[in-house]
């Protein structure tokens, strides 16, 4: 069964996160208050937040600021941001903004195609946990918060654990904290937020037909350089498995979702899967959750199998906002004298995990 705890650690370091400054470029602040616009977030916070904690690294101009209050920044954001921009009149000019280039129209899929390839992933999806190897692998967190709502996140730590999966049971071993060597800390101890499901009970959930998933092919996708076909899905709440447990509360939901499964054209698996929590009570703590999750080809032994890349789990409680990204490394095959070295790693590229626009076919 997929599920989510929020435990209580992460809300002890929220609050110092953002005594310093943080360095933005312009399309960093530009983005920032757009999305605060779109928060509807109140006009003295913002302003209060830019010129307390923003250092521009480049020159923000008149125009950009005139664009920003064309959009609906209220009177007191203007006024920072007029002021940073005079303050930063000597900083390097912004790099130009490129623009983007047009979309390639590709026609969609034939209706009876389309109902193939949602047969066929479903096929797959169900025996998905039958495939899994036992094996060990790393997984890296980067938990961030932001305490203002926001949406400008500040890096608590970097977590190291070594993962098993032994006969279809996950198990976790804390390693390393922020590069350094831990003992004798569990996983259920870290605090924050902790999702389970990756390993394949989220993909089976979805497709299960006691789930009661209604799916729609929406359009042609890129991901990894691979076309993907791109499914919108839903389950409703009355039949869904996918619970929430918020530990200063003590107390479990269970929450609808939606989203978009990515399913690859040539080969049929199921490279990404992005949903969000929808039917939250309105009285329960944590008011959304948002979850990214990318399945990738990876060698253990000499053979390839799909698991996960990395996941990406976003919250919001009240003004509090959590993001954990998760990145699964250096798999091996599961074994009483198997070891696996951890050191300092550097993050997957965004272009990882990132969708690209589709291009034309080049297939005859």
């Amino acid at each position: 069964m997929a599920k989510l705890r929020f435990l209580c650690l992460i809300l002890m370091v929220g609050a110092p996160l953002f005594a310093q400054q943080r360095a933005m470029t312009t399309a960093q602040l530009m983005e920032f208050v757009r999305s605060s616009i779109g928060q509807k977030m109140a006009d003295q916070q913002v302003a209060d937040y830019i010129k307390s904690r923003v250092k521009l690294t480049q020159k923000l101009d008149a125009r950009s600021v005139e664009e920003l209050q064309g959009l609906g920044a209220g009177l007191r954001t203007v006024a920072a941001l007029k002021t940073l921009s005079a303050a930063s009149a000597a900083l390097p000019e912004p790099p130009p903004v490129e623009a983007p280039a047009p979309r390639a129209v590709i026609p969609p899929p034939s209706r009876e195609e389309q109902e193939r390839v949602l047969r066929e992933t479903t096929e797959y999806a169900r025996s998905y946990t039958k495939n899994l190897p036992n094996f060990l692998c790393i997984q890296l967190t980067r938990r961030r918060v932001d305490s203002t709502g926001m949406e400008v996140y500040g890096l608590v730590d970097t977590i190291q654990e070594r993962l098993s999966y032994n006969d279809h049971k996950e198990d976790y071993q804390v390693v390393m904290v922020n590069n350094r060597a831990v003992t004798n800390v569990k996983h259920e101890q870290l605090g924050g937020a902790i999702s389970s499901g990756e390993f394949g009970s989220m993909l089976d959930e979805i497709f299960d037909p006691a789930s009661n998933a209604s799916f729609q092919w929406e359009r042609w996708g890129t991901l990894r350089g691979k076309r993907m076909h791109v499914f919108s899905f839903r389950v409703p709440q009355a039949t869904s498995k996918y619970s929430i447990f918020h530990g200063g509360t003590k107390r479990t939901i269970v929450a609808g979702y939606h989203g978009y499964i990515y399913v690859d054209r040539d080969l049929g698996f199921v490279a990404k899967i992005a949903m969000e929590c929808d039917s939250i009570p309105v009285d329960f703590p944590v008011q959304t959750v948002k979850l990214d999750l990318d399945y990738d080809f990876t060698k253990i032994g000499t053979q390839d199998f799909v698991l996960p890349l990395k996941t990406s789990l976003k919250s919001r409680e009240g003004k509090y906002l959590s993001w954990n990204e998760a990145e699964f490394r250096l798999y091996k095959k599961f074994g009483t004298e198997t070891t696996v070295t951890f050191e300092p790693l550097e993050p997957l590229s965004e272009d990882a995990t990132k969708e690209q626009p589709p291009v034309p076919d080049t297939k005859k």
